[in-house]
């Protein structure tokens, strides 16, 4: 039987100032690296990925030609100036991009009529990204509120080739032949996909003095919201975003999920392992103080099932895992960022149980409550288990396949963080 306590989720914040601009960074390197400095908070995020067929059917391997690109994107935070980030990561040609906008969303793809505007990059229309490269935009004057939604559309003049991508957006992208980019309307975005595509973050300036107070939920399918609706924003770092909000304490939520991700391994379908991705996807967003760590729940239990998509899948300790997460806290710290550990959630009856699994999650959540190794930790474990079978997710918050929690236990994740000590 897992044992249960009770939780701590700490975070910190710490001054930054004004700038703007472009960045543009070699194949292993991360934008906010070099913008971390003055004014930018990133106010929405997304992990790049490998192109791949994933569940269900996306434009990844197909790439685009001649075509244009439109994604609708949540903002966390509110500001007066806006500038995105593109990534190429895993791009094996450079990527044309021929012109960029950036206007608030009136529906679906539609957007606010007057509210279009062009973005530049380094004070240029189009940009060359190359093959493992990622860039900013240069800044757009765009009033945005948090928990707006923001339309960020692309055109592509000629053939990308396999697009770097987030799978599961759990969103709605849209797509159209030419250029679309300064259309207000619409009528020529004919199809339609639930993935992102090289749109990395949404970054945004003033009035609120830019603080380090930005949290990253950094995570797999859990965190990335498997189960959740699409485009209503229901995922367990919006849950938190809006009950912080709520509270009086709204401050900008990065979400850093991959579905299927893994700490030990990488996978061709699930995307890097954490250490390889950790400060791309998470340390260096613009703005962030405090990193919330749920992952594990894959390497252990890929090796209780036979799917082919579940490989690599080796038998993994809880010393191997633990010695995983050490990585990330020792990352964390060497940047500055507070890093909060999470159980893993039940995993009874799930295609992910086993008597191994079981073993090793019961060790490895023991570690993240006893240890005092993350500097606080939050206990899903224990706020998602079934009172009747602690091993499982309890009904009400089991999205049915025992694994990942519906919309009501994202909204128990969001609840079980203490926000007084955020």
């Amino acid at each position: 039987m897992i044992s249960r306590a009770r939780l701590s989720v700490v975070a910190t914040a710490s001054a930054l100032a004004l700038t703007a601009g472009a960045a543009l960074t070699g194949a292993h390197a991360s934008p906010a690296v070099q913008d971390r400095g003055p004014g930018w908070s990133a106010a929405w995020a997304a992990a790049p990925q490998r192109p791949s067929a994933g569940f269900d059917a996306n434009w990844s391997e197909a790439g685009f030609d001649r075509q244009t690109l439109r994604q609708v994107v949540r903002v966390t935070e509110g500001g007066t100036r806006a500038r995105i980030r593109l990534s190429n990561a895993y791009g094996a040609s450079p990527l044309r991009v021929e012109s960029a906008t950036v206007a608030r969303t009136e529906k679906g793809a539609a957007v606010e009529k007057g509210s279009v505007r062009r973005l530049t990059f380094d004070g240029k229309r189009s940009v060359t990204i190359p093959a493992g490269g990622q860039l900013s935009s240069d800044a757009a004057g765009l009033k945005l509120d948090a928990f707006e939604s923001v339309t960020v559309t692309l055109h592509f003049s000629g053939t990308t080739g396999p697009a770097t991508f987030h799978a599961q957006a759990f969103a709605t992208s849209y797509r159209a032949d030419g250029d679309h980019t300064a259309d207000p309307g619409a009528e020529a975005f004919g199809a339609s996909t639930e993935s992102w595509y090289y749109l990395s973050g949404v970054d945004v300036s003033g009035p609120r003095p830019a603080e380090r107070d930005g949290v990253v939920l950094f995570g797999d399918s859990i965190t990335d919201g498997f189960a959740s609706s699409t485009d209503r924003n229901r995922r367990w770092s919006d849950a938190l975003a809006e009950r912080l909000a709520k509270a009086g304490g709204q401050r900008p939520v990065l979400n850093a999920g991959i579905g299927g991700n893994m700490v030990l391994n990488d996978s061709a379908w699930y995307g890097e392992k954490s250490a390889n991705r950790f400060a791309r996807d998470a340390l260096d967003l613009p703005g962030v103080g405090t990193v919330v760590v749920l992952e594990g729940v894959n390497d252990i239990g890929f090796s209780e099932t036979d799917k082919p998509t579940y490989k690599p899948g080796p038998t993994v300790s809880a010393r191997q895992l633990i010695d995983g997460h050490r990585r990330l806290i020792r990352e964390a710290r060497a940047k500055g960022l507070k890093v909060v550990g999470a159980t893993l959630l039940p995993l009874g009856g799930s295609d992910h149980y086993g008597p191994h699994a079981a073993a090793v999650s019961d060790e490895f959540n023991a570690w993240v409550r006893t240890s005092g190794e993350y500097d606080a930790y939050v206990d899903f474990d224990k706020a998602l288990a079934d009172p009747a079978d602690p091993e499982r997710i309890a009904p009400e918050y089991d999205s049915g396949d025992h694994l990942h929690p519906n919309e009501a236990g994202y909204r128990a994740m969001a609840r079980a963080v203490e926000l007084e000590q955020l």
